[in-house]
């Protein structure tokens, strides 16, 4: 280590792994380690630098630097030090040519994302290009040379498929150089890459935000415990009798002091009809069902309880909780229950005083929010099925927001940008404050959200109103609707109460 004096010191990989999982998350002064390592160009050695750091409102990441004194390798790599998000994401740029601006546009990659451009047919797998904060056209002038850089080889070994790389170099290039149109996708199962909004918090034109539950090998790809059901693989031995067995361990235990049996004995004080109304303005179930399960974070074995509900005004809805008690993770769902309705709703709230802020909301998956005096759109699916209040919604919206766009919050973002962020945060706070009147909009393809009205007759609510409306062909499409084909199954029911007739006359 001679010669090393003025630099930090070398420790081996263990210290290091051991020493970033450790570092608390509110610890800003965290060390650079460097660690000795072999160069893959000239198999000498070199030294990576790991630097653990807090970007504000966006995540904690491992940067790691790698430089070799003796050929002069040097490359560097951003990996994701936190959690992984619990749903997927898909974002599309179009972007237009002769438009430099937009390639412009700051992403980061994570080490799981596919970028895909499919006019050239073209795809970066997460293994060809790791985890980086770059920008459109840095990534495409990367995939570019590192196509070029093994040409010469390929031209004595293959020249047909030197050819063909030599013209696709050329699109490739065009792309980035912005002289032709295309469009730009990165898929991200683990929900941790971006694509700058540069009309944030507006929504943008050209890009496509979407959130998807991951599949199971997509699950198993990023570290997860599947099961075989999920897998679909039947299993043998006594994973199998567990499985089986399933139905046979359900079990049904008392709602408690929030169920049927509560409301019955207040009636049974009272004859008041009107107690009677208010206390089952939400009618509880009796009984709640519970069944085995496993823990979605430690794999370990919890329980699920689930109950079946109506709510007045809106539809039945399956309510399902659970709880781990090896790790302590939480959590709740809602589903919508009964068929696919035939037509959207709108759902448009006016909200006048602080009390609007306390109304119960369900927001489905499939339902966007909008709110006109913000100039505030959010697509489908960005906050997923949540069960809260006008309050809470808008607080889910406000962290949402910096969770999207976060890496826009930084350091770098010049004033003018900066400005319009703590603007916005502004006028979106004064929501909460009810500083003046404004409007929540609900736009739900599927009708499966509600906002509760404040009296007991909902006609007799004027600031809430409920809209319903047909269902375009991409909503449909979108939604799987398009693909559903019951001709089949109409048929052969139609033909069985053909042969009942015939048999019933013969």
């Amino acid at each position: 280590m001679e010669g090393r004096d003025n630099k930090e010191e070398i420790v081996d990989v263990r210290s290091v792994v051991e020493a970033i999982s450790t570092a608390d998350n509110n610890d800003i002064d965290v060390p650079l380690y460097e660690v000795e390592s072999l160069c893959m160009r000239c198999r000498e050695n070199g030294t990576t630098r790991f630097l653990l750091t807090l970007i504000p409102h966006f995540r904690k990441i491992l940067l790691s630097a790698f430089e070799c004194p003796h050929c002069g390798e040097r490359n560097n790599e951003v990996q994701f030090a936190g959690e992984i998000q619990p749903r997927g994401c898909c974002y599309s740029l179009d972007i237009p040519s002769g438009d430099q601006k937009i390639l412009n546009r700051q992403v980061v990659k994570s080490e799981t994302a596919t970028i895909k451009i499919p006019e050239l047919d073209f795809e970066i797998p997460p293994e060809a290009q790791r985890g980086s904060l770059s920008t459109i056209e840095g990534i495409l002038v990367r995939a570019a040379d590192e196509l070029q850089a093994l040409q010469e080889e390929r031209k004595k070994v293959d020249p047909e498929t030197a050819e063909a790389i030599d013209q696709f170099l050329l699109k490739l290039r065009a792309c980035a150089a912005g002289d032709s149109s295309f469009k730009f996708t990165l898929d991200d199962p683990a929900g941790n890459s971006f694509i700058e909004n540069l009309f944030a918090p507006s929504p943008d034109p050209s890009l496509n935000i979407k959130f998807y539950e991951r599949t199971p090998e997509q699950q198993v790809a990023l570290g997860y415990q599947v099961g075989q059901s999920q897998m679909g693989v039947p299993g043998d031995g006594p994973s199998s009798e567990v499985a089986s067995n399933v139905s046979d361990q359900m079990g049904r235990e008392p709602h408690g002091s929030v169920g049927a049996a509560a409301g019955h004995r207040a009636i049974a004080q009272s004859n008041s009809a009107e107690i009677a109304e208010a206390i089952f303005r939400y009618s509880a179930p009796e009984e709640v069902m519970t069944f085995p399960s496993t823990c979605g974070s430690c794999a370990s074995s919890c329980e699920t309880r689930m109950f079946v509900t109506n709510i007045p005004y809106f539809q039945e809805v399956i309510v399902m909780a659970s709880t781990c008690d090896s790790c302590g993770y939480r959590n709740s769902e809602l589903k919508p229950g009964g068929r696919i309705p035939e037509k959207g709703k709108t759902i448009t709230l006016s909200v006048k005083n602080a009390s609007d802020l306390s109304r119960d909301v369900i927001k489905s998956d499939t339902a966007g929010v909008k709110v006109p005096e913000l100039d505030l759109e959010l697509a489908s699916g960005t906050l997923g099925g949540i069960v809260t209040t006008v309050e809470g919604l808008v607080t889910k919206i406000s962290e949402s927001i910096e969770r999207i766009h976060g890496f826009t919050f930084g350091d770098s973002l010049d004033e003018s940008k900066k400005s319009k962020w703590q603007d916005f945060k502004l006028r979106l706070n004064k929501l909460l404050n009810v500083e003046e009147p404004w409007t929540l909009i609900l736009d739900d393809a599927l009708a499966n959200s509600f906002i509760a009205p404040a009296t007991d007759n909902i006609k007799d609510d004027h600031q809430l109103s409920y809209e319903e409306y047909e269902r375009s062909w991409e909503q449909n499409e979108e939604l799987g609707l398009n693909d559903i084909d019951t001709s089949s199954a109409d048929a052969a029911y139609d033909s069985a109460q053909t042969t009942i007739k015939e048999k019933t006359t013969g």
